[in-house]
């Protein structure tokens, strides 16, 4: 059997008619005649099914989509039929989605950044306990992320996934409008923080229910909507494209930017609304934004490239796990070559991006690629019980970005502490501005957005290329080094908060006197300028990831961290009390009033565990940077000549690879 060989690609022309495949112009061509045993089903490689497929022969039937040179995943439009890249993708599709993105964090963070007033002054719980409340919202937000890129990923679709759980919010907004809105839905009011009049009474019954049920719609669907914002608006960009890969690279920033003006908007027009026009009124108008993001996103219907849902996405990683158990008495051959699906036999044109080459570390899991005979005679397996390399491959990359993610969960709890205790902390001092105008407390978080709406333009626009002429790099800098300067910069908000809280604190208790809340103005902006690096660059660590059909579900890893971040925030709240209280006084957190707790102490700790939370991600950055793993096509772009004259060996190969 004969298979062309296209060197320079295929050109595509489409048809009117979406069940006409489309016609192949082949510009350089010559023959090949592989081994019989790669026409096996279980050796078929992507690239040979997708030239049967085209040419009518194979078992394999066309799914449709724009297949570029080096793009396996197929790409197609709301109709199903195949993706054009003249008129599908690209920045003009990605606006609609920023559009989305930028309206949706606007109505979820002037909630989330003002709640704790609202739960405090209307639902009237504790200091510490509203401070928990906020945090595992936050946190459920994030985790809830998880869903959503598996179901995506499997099953929805992100344009699907996006627009079902985008009404959930809107729905959880309105809810919430309601609630505030009527009185008998809501405990009487009262004097917080002071012992006139009648005492509060905290929220509890059916009014306790409807305010945590209208707040966790809210969660379940910001948390679904999110990771699929990023991942659909960066599946418009062919990412193994040098001229794609950069406009990606300037989509994430474009992606923070949005961020950053959504947030800006609701730190400052929708929180001042919240505070002199009431909390019903704010969050009526979230609702309105996140209405206004829903037009956005189905506005793009036409121009957007879908890419189809792989099904369940846990699946091979699951047959993985199975198989290298079920073998784990066999012993792994000496020779990579040996094991099932290994791609050292297979020339350049029959490998694509989504090849992985075998590697040595984790090499239990490699069991699961061994074949089993029986004499001369390989026996037929199930997928549970032999999986190709590059199934292997991809759950070792699983693995070796786990350490990664855990190391920003310290970053996302020093997060959490900008959005409880340190408005609370801009609640305790001078707020006016001047005679007649108070800047409410939340908006202070406004103040690195102000700074970032400037400077990540300019980032993109500036530093980007002027450090991609010393590091090659389409980023300017890796993904990993933008990780390590965000971490590093988080440890000095802390130390500023920790400074700033124990001058405030000693003003008033000693002197008597109230410090502007200008003081307290520099956490919030070293913190935005950390937030900057480590932010985008963990979104663009993971979505370029060499895992087939799992953006979605790897973009939901950063926001996982994320919820774990807030989590840790809540559970060290109350180990710290737990731990500092004794028999005659509290804890550092364990009265409502700030003038009496030691939160500048609170803070201290945080900013040695995100030092010493540094010190580990230069550890683990290093140890994947030594075991990332490298794709087939890459490596044979690294070696300039054909691949089937090797035998590849981790040892040999890793360290050539670029560090993502």
């Amino acid at each position: 059997m004969l298979i062309t060989k296209v060197n320079l690609g295929w050109d595509y022309k489409f048809g009117t008619n979406p069940t006409h495949l489309p016609q192949i112009h082949q510009r350089e061509k010559e023959t090949y005649t592989p081994p019989p045993h790669l026409f096996s089903s279980s050796h078929k490689t992507h690239t040979q099914m997708d030239v049967e497929s085209r040419g009518g022969g194979g078992q394999n039937s066309y799914k449709g989509g724009e297949t570029m040179t080096g793009e396996e995943i197929t790409t197609v439009d709301w109709r199903g039929r195949p993706s054009n890249p003249n008129h599908h993708g690209g920045m003009r599709a990605a606006a609609f989605v920023l559009g989305l993105q930028g309206f949706e964090i606007m109505g979820i963070a002037a909630v989330g950044n003002n709640l704790i007033t609202y739960v405090i002054n209307e639902m009237h719980f504790s200091l510490s306990k509203s401070a928990n409340i906020v945090t595992n919202f936050i946190g459920t937000v994030f985790i809830l992320a998880l869903l959503g890129g598996y179901l995506s990923d499997s099953y929805l679709g992100c344009f699907w996934t996006m627009l079902i759980f985008g009404f959930v919010e809107l729905s959880g907004f309105i809810l919430l409008s309601v609630q505030a809105h009527l009185p008998q839905l809501k405990p009487p009011q009262c004097n917080v923080g002071t012992n006139d009049g009648d005492p509060c009474v905290e929220a509890k019954g059916l009014k306790a229910l409807i305010f945590f049920v209208a707040l966790y719609l809210v969660a379940l669907g910001s948390g679904c909507v999110k990771p699929n914002m990023i991942s659909h608006g960066a599946d418009q960009f062919n990412k193994d494209g040098p001229k794609q890969s950069k406009k990606l690279s300037t989509y994430f920033n474009a992606a923070y930017f949005a961020f950053c003006v959504g947030e800006l908007v609701a730190l400052t027009v929708l929180v001042w609304v919240q505070t002199h026009s009431g909390m019903d009124v704010g969050f009526g108008v979230s609702a309105a934004a996140m209405a206004m993001g829903l037009i956005s996103l189905v506005c793009g219907t036409l121009v957007y490239r879908n890419k189809p849902p792989q099904g369940s996405i846990f699946t091979p990683i699951a047959q993985v796990f199975v198989a290298a158990i079920l073998k784990r008495k066999q012993v792994c051959p000496s020779n990579p070559q040996m094991l099932h699906g290994s791609q050292s036999k297979v020339p350049n044109h029959h490998l694509n991006a989504a090849t992985l080459l075998h590697t040595d570390r984790f090499r239990f899991l490699d069991k699961a690629c061994i074949k089993i005979q029986v004499g001369t005679t390989t026996t037929k397996e199930s997928p549970w019980s032999l999986c190709t390399v590059t199934q292997v491959e991809q759950v070792k990359t699983l693995i070796l970005v786990v350490p990664i993610f855990a190391c920003t969960i310290i970053f996302n709890t020093i997060l959490a502490q900008l959005q409880t205790f340190s408005v609370q902390q801009g609640s305790a001092m001078n707020t006016q501005l001047t005679k007649s105008f108070h800047i409410p407390p939340a908006s202070l978080q406004s103040m690195p957005y102000i700074m970032l709406i400037f400077i990540v333009p300019l980032y993109d626009t500036f530093f980007v290329p002027f450090a991609r002429k010393f590091t090659g790099h389409d980023s300017g800098i890796t993904p990993l080094q933008r990780i390590g300067f965000g971490l590093f910069f988080a440890t000095f908000s802390m130390v500023s908060a920790a400074l700033m809280e124990e001058k405030r604190r000693n003003s008033y208790v000693n002197d008597g006197k109230v410090l502007s809340i200008f003081w307290i103005t520099p956490q919030f902006l070293i913190f935005g300028l950390s937030e900057m690096f480590t932010a985008v660059g963990l979104i663009e660590f993971f979505y370029k990831q060499s895992l087939k059909g799992m953006q979605a579900f790897l973009t939901a890893l950063t926001y996982c961290s994320y919820s774990f971040g807030f989590y840790l925030s809540s559970l060290l709240v109350s180990l710290v009390n737990k731990i500092t209280s004794s028999s005659s006084s509290g804890g550092w957190l364990s009265e409502n009033d700030l003038n009496k707790d030691r939160l500048d102490l609170f803070y201290w700790l945080l900013a040695i565990l995100s030092l010493l939370n540094f010190f580990n991600y230069l550890f683990w950055g290093r140890w994947y940077s030594r075991n990332m793993p490298v794709s087939a096509t890459k490596q044979a772009s690294f070696n300039g000549e054909d691949l089937n004259n090797h035998s590849f060996n981790s040892s040999k190969h890793i360290g050539d690879g670029i560090v993502p």
